[in-house]
Formats: C-alpha cells, structure tokens, sequence
C-alpha cells in the first residue's frame, strides 16, 4: 500500500478509499495507492506553507544548493531502483525506465548549481537613485505530474521551483505514483525539512482539482492535456494565480531532399516510438519532400517492420502503452484511418510472450494523412507516425504551423541557409536542425507556443518563471 507523503510523514486519506496500481504490462493490479481529496491537499498545503515560513525562507542559496545535490546523489545511488518502480508502474522497457532516472539525477545536479546563480539587476535610473532588482520565490508551488515521464517531469519542474527557494505540492498521475513517492522519501533522507516536498496521489477531478482551486497555491504548473489547462487557467485566473502550462503537441519532422537520411531516419523512428509514443514532443507528423518521399517511406516502411513490442522487461524497442483507455484512444485513431482510406505503409509486431491482457499497440507509419484529418492534427499519444509530402519551403512551412500545437519540430537538410530560414519560420517553443530533442537536454528551456501552452521548464530559464521580479529604488540624496 502507498500512502501520501506529507511532511516528511506518510499518510493515510481520511476517506479510507484507495486505488489499484495496474501494470501495463500484463493488465494487472500489483499495489494500492491512495485516493486523495482536498482535505488532504489541505494538509500538504498548511505543512509546505509552514517549512516556507518557518525553515526554508530563511536558508541561503547555497545552503538550498547543497540539499538539492545531495538528493541527485541519493537519486543517483538508488537509480536501479527508481528505475524498477517507473517500469512496472508505467510500462517503460528497461533503457528507458534508466534513462529517466538518470535525468532525474541530472535535473537536480544541474538545479543544485543554479540556486546561487540567479542574480537580480543594477538599473540606471535618475541622479541620485539607486534601482535593484530582486527574484523572490512565489511561496508555495504546485505541481500536476502526468504519467508520461513522471521523473523526468518532476525534475524539472520541481526542481526549478526548489532552486528558486518555493517549496512543493506534487499530484503526480493516478496511473504513475511509485517512483515520484520514493524521490520524496530520498529527499527526507538527504536533509529537506519537513513539508519542502509533499506528494498527494489521487485522481485529477478530485486531488488535481483542489490543488489548483486552493489559495495557499502560489503558483501552479501543469503538465497534460490543453482541454485539462484550460480548466486550470480558469481555476486560477479566479485567483490571479500564475501558471507555466506545456499541454502536448503535433510535432512535425520536416526532411528536404538533401538531408542526410542515415542521421535522419533512426531519430524519426526513436522520436515516435520512445515511451511508445507516449511523448509531448513525439515527432507525430513526417513531412518529406516530393522528390525523396516514396523512396524515404520504402526505407523506413522497412525500418518499422523490424519493430518489435512486448512487455517492459523484455526490454524491447517498445513496451505498452499506460492503460486499456489510450490503448482504445489508438485503435480509435487507426479506425478513423481506415474509414478515410488512408494507407498503411507498415507495421511492427507485437511478440508472442506479450500477454494477451496488456496494453500492446505495434507500430504503425501511414502514408498520404490529409492535411485536415484529425492524425493531422491531434496527439495520438502512440506510436503512430503520420507522413505526408510537401513541394518546397513554403509548402513545408504550410504543413509545419498547420495545427493547434507548437511545442517541438525538427528540420533535416544540409543547406545552412534553410536551416535558419525554416527555424525561425516554423511555429515552435523549440526547433531542432539535423538532429530531434538532443538526448533530452536538461539544460535547454521547454515549452510551446499557441495550444502547446507557455511559460518555459528546464534550464536556467526555468527560474525566472518559478520567481516574481521585485524593483526596488532608493533615493539617497
């Protein structure tokens, strides 16, 4: 059974209710988390409210530093088995499921060496003045983890927050609890004082809710779906609440003729199939151009047939996906397709050691996806990869900036002045030349335009956003 962690304490929900913890590997319940409410939001609130007002306010940059490098430490000498946790939990192959907690490990090493790093200003101002700027943390922070990359997620969000001097309220998702549980116990052990980290499990409508409607929340980030962050703006706007929002995205990998498709080709197939497509910035769509496009799907079409899915421990090229609701959400998708006569191209294979009650979805690369169908235009959240072609660069930008999102894309050519060209006119918070997410860079600022959401996690950018600007002049003569 696993309990709320709040005040360095676990705890129990009054209610007594619980939920099961499913593997989806096979189908089954394994473990029982607790299924919260805002009475225990409450709890969590009031306990980080008072280690701000009473401890952690009153540590010193360096001294915050010091306390987040000793949980990448803790993090880093237990990552087998965080890395065991989120890949029963969520259904990562093992590769992954590592790689994940050793970003963590990465997360709070690199926010460990921002907290005495962020400076305010000195401003020229009228004779006889003195003008400073100051960052101030917001307070108290909330975050609302999704079951995606739940470690990855809380390190950089909750990381920032940390390093900017709030302290923290964590939702994780109801479907990815363990691992983000077990991070906060490390970090009672590594010395963070009591209410620094909470973490409160239970479902959106009710948990995610009340964290968000609460007023000791001063600032609250969001990670998940752009109908969820509306509802969360709304909550929040109530309140004049400040909210950094990333809410998915459509992202286009964009190949010209002379790209280099040896590089190209395997980072379009990791970039849908990682986590099983399960991946805001999942490189979703393919736009190839003309004269390359039948060729480049013959090579690929061949690439994804060798594709092999199976159970997170089989450490495959892809595990399940989270639950039977997004493997249904793929199927319906794949329907839709064959209802509009769009072409399959190929197909991974689902092994036969894969039980039959997990969440298994092969591979799929389809062909000619009108620019206005929905596999155009909405996340799949599988592995599912949508290619079309386009004619030249305005065609491609076309293509590129034709949906809601604007969260990631990558551009392949060789050409320098394309390059430029294409990036700073394809609609994105982040563009990638020649390569796709650069091996996730915990250094480099995340985030979107237009649906994908705004505000800016990861890197040093992180802080501004997790702090309030304060001026301050001074007249001296």
């Amino acid at each position: 059974m696993q309990h709320h962690f709040i005040a360095n304490q676990a705890r129990a929900t009054e209610s007594g209710r619980t939920i099961p913890v499913i593997d989806p590997s096979d189908g089954q319940p394994f473990d029982e988390l607790q299924r919260g409410d805002a009475a225990d939001i409450d709890s969590a609130v009031r306990a980080a409210r008072q280690c701000y007002e009473g401890v952690w306010s009153r540590l010193n940059a360096a001294e915050r530093g010091r306390l987040l490098m000793r949980l990448s430490e803790k993090i880093a000498a237990h990552a087998d088995e965080l890395a065991a946790l989120e890949q029963r939990d969520c259904g990562k192959p093992t590769k992954q499921a590592r790689a994940d907690a050793l970003a963590l490990v990465r997360y709070f090493e690199f926010y460990a060496g921002a907290c005495d790093k962020l400076h305010g200003e000195t401003l020229p101002y009228l004779d006889g003045y003195s003008v400073l700027t100051w960052r101030e943390p917001h307070g108290v922070t909330g975050h609302i983890i999704p079951w995606n990359y739940p470690m990855q997620i809380f390190g950089r969000s909750v990381g920032g927050a940390l390093a900017a001097g709030n302290v923290c309220v964590v939702k994780p998702s109801e479907d990815a609890c363990l691992s983000l549980i077990r991070v906060a116990q490390l970090a009672a052990e590594a010395g963070f004082p009591a209410g620094a980290i909470n973490i409160v499990t239970g479902y959106g409508h009710e948990v995610g809710d009340a964290l968000a409607r609460h007023h000791g929340i001063d600032h609250i980030s969001f990670t998940g779906s752009p109908s969820v962050g509306t509802l969360i703006q709304q909550v929040a706007a109530q309140r004049h609440c400040p909210v950094t929002l990333e809410l998915g995205g459509k992202s286009p990998q964009i190949i010209f003729e002379d790209a280099d498709l040896d590089a190209a080709l395997p980072m379009v197939i990791n970039a849908i199939v990682q986590n099983a497509g399960q991946t805001c910035s999942a490189g979703s769509r393919l736009l190839v151009q003309q004269p390359i496009y039948e060729a480049l799907l013959d090579r690929l079409g061949g690439m994804f047939a060798n594709l092999r899915v199976g159970p997170a421990a089989m450490d495959l090229d892809v595990g399940p996906l989270i639950r039977a609701s997004q493997q249904q959400r793929v199927w319906d998708f794949l329907s839709d397709a064959q209802v509009a006569n769009i072409a399959m191209v190929a197909q991974g294979q689902v092994v036969d050691e894969a039980p039959e009650t997990g969440f298994y979805q092969a591979p799929t690369l389809l062909r000619d996806v009108p620019v206005d169908h929905r596999l155009a235009q909405e996340e799949v959240f599988g592995p599912v990869l949508a290619a079309m072609s386009f004619r030249d660069e305005d065609d491609a930008v076309r293509l590129a900036n034709a949906t809601q999102f604007g969260l990631v894309a990558g551009i392949w050519t060789r050409d320098g002045g394309r390059q430029l060209r294409m990036a700073k006119r394809v609609k994105s918070g982040q563009v990638f030349i020649n390569n796709y997410g650069a091996g996730g860079g915990v250094e480099l600022p995340f985030g979107g335009v237009k649906s994908s959401g705004y505000g800016r996690e990861k890197g040093f950018e992180a802080l501004y956003g997790f702090t309030t600007l304060k001026t301050v002049a001074i007249k001296h003569s």
